[in-house]
């Protein structure tokens, strides 16, 4: 995948709960750490408008990020985001440095496709329910994906696709299914209205 998203940040060494509070307030900029990769972590600071605009896109949150620190760039991913519980805005961004040898876990989201073109829902007049928005991967930084795709245009209705039926890409692994077969979740599936009736269960009605 490519590196689409690069902020400037700042180093910062004055640290606490206070010195936080006066850097939002006064010059408009959010406190975070880059950590990982055998280093000591680093105290960071970049101004709010960027990365309040940057976590607006949904790939911000599962790409590989360039963080330009004076000068020296370091190449992250997003691990944790604390925002306003009133306002929304983010207050805290934590990041994970990465490298091209180790494997890195990181909360992916779905995009269910042609769901307009569902068999169940076209020809048999069933609904979708998604169970599972995101899935967990595990990867060399370089073969994380910014979104998985789960396919929909074949499901009927009573059809329901786990973890163990979405198609990832070559190199990436689903960690829920590392632990077990007990762990081969629902993601998503097409059923009957309640109260309502397959076109097969009315072709049966009107012949009777």
């Amino acid at each position: 995948m490519s590196n689409e998203f690069s902020l400037a940040v700042e180093a910062r060494s004055d640290l606490g709960k206070g010195a936080s509070r006066r850097l939002r307030r006064l010059e408009n900029k959010v406190p975070g750490i880059i950590y990982g990769a055998g280093k000591e972590p680093q105290s960071i600071c970049f101004l709010a408008k960027e990365i309040n605009k940057a976590v607006e896109n949904e790939a911000f949150y599962s790409h590989i990020l360039t963080l330009s620190i004076d000068g020296k760039e370091e190449q992250v991913v997003l691990k944790d985001l604390q925002r306003h519980p009133a306002k929304n805005n983010v207050t805290h961004a934590d990041f994970l440095r990465v490298d091209s040898t180790h494997k890195i876990q990181m909360v992916v989201p779905l995009h269910f496709i042609n769901e307009d073109k569902c068999a169940g829902v076209k020809n048999e007049g069933g609904v979708i329910a998604h169970q599972v928005s995101e899935v967990l991967v595990s990867c060399l930084a370089q073969n994380l994906p910014e979104y998985i795709e789960v396919d929909m245009a074949d499901a009927t209705v009573g059809t329901t696709l786990h973890l163990s039926d979405i198609q990832v890409p070559q190199g990436v692994e689903l960690v829920e299914l590392s632990h077990g077969e007990d762990h081969n979740l629902p993601v998503v599936s097409v059923h009957t209205p309640k109260g309502g009736a397959t076109t097969e269960d009315e072709e049966e009605t009107t012949e009777e």
